[in-house]
Formats: C-alpha cells, sequence, structure tokens
C-alpha cells in the first residue's frame, strides 16, 4: 500500500471493506493533481456530499467548492451527480479559499465537531470506495514536521507536541465508534442491520427566517475567501451558469463585482456595510419561481459582463457604473410574481399606490431606498448630498425604464441617437444606461442553452401560477394559450 494523502482518501489498490448491498454511485475525480474515485448512495444528503468532497480537497467547511467536467463545464455537487468513468474524470477545484492555508489544520476540534455530527447522521448509504481511516497519517506528517523542526531549532515546539496529543486522543475516539457514516465508513467486525429499504434523507423543514440566517452565516464565513482567478474573469461573460452557484456563493460573487470594480474604494463603502446591503437585498427577494434572487444575481452578473465587454469603465463615471450595477441588483425587488397588466385589472394595493402607472417597478424602487434608508445597509452614506441625488435619480429611471410597457419608446429613443451617441451628452449615456439594464433583464436567450432553458421553464411557471389565480379579469396575453409555445421574446412575456 502506498502512503496515505489525507484522512479519507486512500490509493485504490486497498481493499475495500464489505458493506450492506445498495444502490451506489462511483466517481472518479483529480484533486490537487492525485486521481481519486469515491462512492455514495443516491439518497444521501446534499451536505453529507458536499462535506465529503470538501475532505478531499483538505478544504474547510466553508471554502468553495466547484466539480467540472473535462469540458469545462460546472456540475453540482450533490446526490445527483452523475456516474463517470475513469476515462472522464471530474476535477475538483477550490474556487474560493483563505489567502493562506496550511495542509495540517491546527483546529482539531473542528474535526471532533464532525464526528460528533456523523455519529447523529447514521447513515449506511455513504462510503469512500478503497476507503480505511488511519490517522496515522496526522501522525506520519507531525512526526515529519517535528523532525523538520528539531533540526533548526533543535526542540519540538509546544504547539507540536499539544497537536500530537490532541490527534491522539481523536484517534482513540475514532476506535471506539462502530459506525461513521460522514466518512463513508464501517467496520466489519461489527455488522449493522439494514432495512431491505433505502432509507431516504429526510429534509428538515425551515421557516423563512431561519433560512436567511443561513445564509447570512455561510455567506460572511465565505465572504473573506479570495475567489480564484479564473472564476473572476468567467463572471465577467454571458456565459456564466447561475445554476452550479447557492445563494451564499452568489452573495460573495455579489461582493466580488462591487470589488473589481472599484466601487468600495471610489465611494468609501464599508465592507460590512456592503456585506448588510447585499444581505438585505436577498431578504427582500420571494420564493417564487422566475422573479427571485437568482434572477437578480443573473441580470446583475450580465450587467456586470456588459460592463468589462464593452468597457464601459473606462467611457462612463463610476457613479454611472454604481447605478447600473445597484438597479440590476434591485430591479425585481419584492416582485410578487404577478404582472403589471393583473396588478392594474385586480386593482391590487401597489396599482392604487402607484396610480395604475409602473406599480411594479415604482415599489422595486421604493424597496431599493428603504433598504438604503437603514444605517447598517446604506452602502451610500458616505456620499455628498448631491452625489446621492444623483444617485437615487439615476437608479430610479433605470428601474422604472424596466417596465416593458415603456419598450418601444425607450428602444426608439436609443435608435434615434445611435448615429450620433456621444459619451459627453448626458441624455445619451442615461438612455444608454437603460438600455443596459433591459437588455440584462431580459438576456437569457443570450446564455448557452443548458442555462437559458431552466430560465423559461420558470418562466411559464410563474405565469401559469398568475393565471390559476382568479380573483381578478387578465388580459388575453396571460391566458393559459399564451403558454402552450414558447415565446418568440422574452422580453414579451418577462413583464406584461
Amino acid at each position: 500500500m502506498s502512503q496515505l494523502r489525507d484522512l479519507i482518501f486512500i490509493p485504490e489498490a486497498c481493499h475495500v471493506p464489505s458493506g450492506p448491498k445498495m444502490a451506489t454511485k462511483i466517481i472518479h475525480f483529480i484533486v490537487n493533481g492525485k486521481v481519486e474515485r469515491a462512492e455514495f448512495g443516491a439518497d444521501c444528503t446534499a451536505e453529507d456530499v458536499k462535506d465529503l468532497f470538501c475532505a478531499a480537497a483538505e478544504a474547510s467547511p466553508h471554502h468553495i467548492l466547484k466539480l467540472y467536467k473535462s469540458n469545462g463545464s460546472v456540475v453540482n455537487i450533490s446526490p445527483m451527480l452523475e456516474s463517470n468513468s475513469q476515462d472522464s474524470y471530474y476535477q475538483l477545484e477550490v474556487v474560493a479559499s483563505e489567502l493562506q492555508s496550511i495542509a495540517i489544520t491546527t483546529d482539531v476540534g473542528n474535526m471532533e465537531q464532525r464526528l460528533v455530527r456523523s455519529q447523529r447522521l447514521m447513515n449506511p448509504s455513504m462510503k469512500v470506495s478503497e476507503s480505511l481511516i488511519s490517522f496515522g497519517v496526522c501522525g506520519l506528517r507531525l512526526c515529519h514536521l517535528e523532525t523538520k523542526v528539531q533540526e533548526e531549532a533543535g526542540k519540538t515546539p509546544e504547539i507540536i507536541s499539544d497537536l500530537k496529543s490532541q490527534v491522539d486522543s481523536f484517534k482513540r475516539k475514532l476506535e471506539s465508534i462502530k459506525h461513521l457514516s460522514w466518512m463513508g465508513l464501517f467496520r466489519d467486525e461489527c455488522p449493522q442491520q439494514f432495512s431491505k429499504f433505502p432509507l431516504k434523507a429526510k429534509v428538515p423543514q425551515v421557516n423563512k427566517d431561519e433560512e436567511h440566517r443561513e445564509v447570512r452565516r455561510r455567506f460572511l464565513n465565505m465572504s473573506s475567501l479570495q475567489v480564484i482567478e479564473e472564476v473572476r474573469e468567467h463572471l465577467k461573460t454571458p456565459t456564466f451558469d447561475n445554476w452550479q452557484w447557492e445563494e451564499p456563493e452568489m452573495l460573495v460573487l455579489l461582493q466580488v463585482m462591487f470589488t473589481d470594480l472599484d466601487l468600495l474604494t471610489v465611494f468609501h463603502f464599508e465592507v460590512d456595510i456592503l456585506q448588510n446591503f447585499l444581505f438585505e437585498v436577498y431578504c427582500h427577494y420571494n420564493n417564487i419561481p422566475f422573479h427571485n434572487f437568482q434572477h437578480c444575481f443573473c441580470v446583475t452578473q450580465m450587467m456586470y459582463g456588459l460592463i468589462w465587454l464593452t468597457d464601459l469603465r473606462n467611457k462612463l463615471d463610476p457613479m454611472d457604473l454604481l447605478i447600473m450595477l445597484t438597479s440590476a441588483l434591485c430591479h425585481d425587488l419584492d416582485h410578487p410574481g404577478y404582472s403589471n397588466v393583473y396588478q392594474i385589472n385586480a386593482q391590487t394595493k401597489l396599482a392604487l399606490r402607484y396610480n395604475d402607472i409602473s406599480p411594479l417597478e415604482n415599489h422595486h424602487c421604493a424597496v431599493a431606498f428603504g433598504i438604503l434608508a437603514k444605517e447598517e445597509s446604506n452602502i451610500l452614506k458616505h456620499v455628498t448630498t448631491e452625489q446621492y441625488k444623483h444617485i437615487r435619480a439615476g437608479m430610479i429611471k433605470c428601474i422604472l425604464a424596466t417596465d416593458m410597457a415603456r419598450h418601444n419608446e425607450i428602444l426608439n429613443n436609443f435608435k434615434s441617437i445611435q448615429s450620433v451617441f456621444d459619451f459627453r451628452n448626458r441624455d445619451h449615456t442615461e438612455v444608454l444606461m437603460k438600455i443596459m439594464l433591459k437588455v440584462s433583464d431580459i438576456s437569457n436567450e443570450a446564455r448557452p442553452m443548458a442555462v437559458a432553458e431552466p430560465w423559461l421553464v420558470c418562466l411559464l411557471q410563474e405565469f401559469f401560477n398568475q393565471d390559476t389565480n382568479k380573483t381578478a379579469p387578465l388580459s388575453k396575453q396571460s391566458s393559459s394559450a399564451a403558454f402552450s409555445k414558447v415565446p418568440s421574446k422574452q422580453n414579451g412575456a418577462q413583464k406584461q
């Protein structure tokens, strides 16, 4: 047997302990330049599978990991991950991590907490192929480190001795546990009794507040990570795949967008205030099929990408870049899933409040500035009064421009100035900023088919939900007949 690489994975030449017969998936992948193979059952929880790959990459739980196919596309790390062959390895990479990391963690207590959690899970369906545990690996590493330090310093530092004691203690605990399902381990001498029916993962029911707290916790844990350059560059392209990123990770990427456009420096944003602002924006998007936080992220990412692709960073004032990016972020805040046509026909509170004039878009603006009115989430706290007025006016103009009732008016206006467009003309740049947000808002059709098609399903689902609500007369545009075929224009369906 060759030397073990880490606590969980070992070379494929080793013997696999016999275990219960169950449907498993075999995953071949490369991590840190080494080939590994893992097996797990489809009834494992997503958290278990992610923890497994975190261990393989020697990453902490709040690092961001992504799994790539041989063609470079990202696949979800989940129980639904497709098995592959040895000829088509996945590539496991840590795409966001601390600035400095070391191979041997000094936080053995954290590993102990995972052991306790693994005892609670007791999920017999998950195992790492060829897996055996050998805490001797840590011992070997520490011995090697101790020898090296002794050669240089002449004595063993106290921290090394403490680590060795903790490792020995943890090793004894491991040896006393019969079943370590989280690590994919089973002891041959203590066979378990299993039901003939596979266990189904229990998904705990959490309320909205608990879900938001968990997203915030994960976001803040991840927020100090350094996103690798490849991801930062891909974030600037229209081919970016939102479906492969979770909500806390999206918040991290939104923070990257504001950072890489130098908006924090120019406008003296405080990092914690920006994080509060991004989290508040997340909280104010509803859990509906289409106009949700993922849509917000996609529109903002497309706006961000267009800014880089068209070199607007060198052509527009930083304040205009801030207006465009923040408008994209806030353009559908608190969208209820029912269109303006519905709002007006149903005489909803929004329609009555805004006199049937762009009720949704006016509401999105109001919610955005409600968030900015809070001291803890006011990213504009250090701008001057004149700058604030300019930013507020610009955001309102941009967000109101996303009302499709004004589509032809704005488009014709843009066409009329194309031949004489001048970046020094404020009227011209304002029209451009509106067009940029409108383009970003309906940009799904410009993305790869694998990214665009799921969005079409979400859009139609939201319209179906609206159509089945018979509390108000609706226009023919929202009738079921409108959903029997793919719309020729996405922008003809989104806002009407």
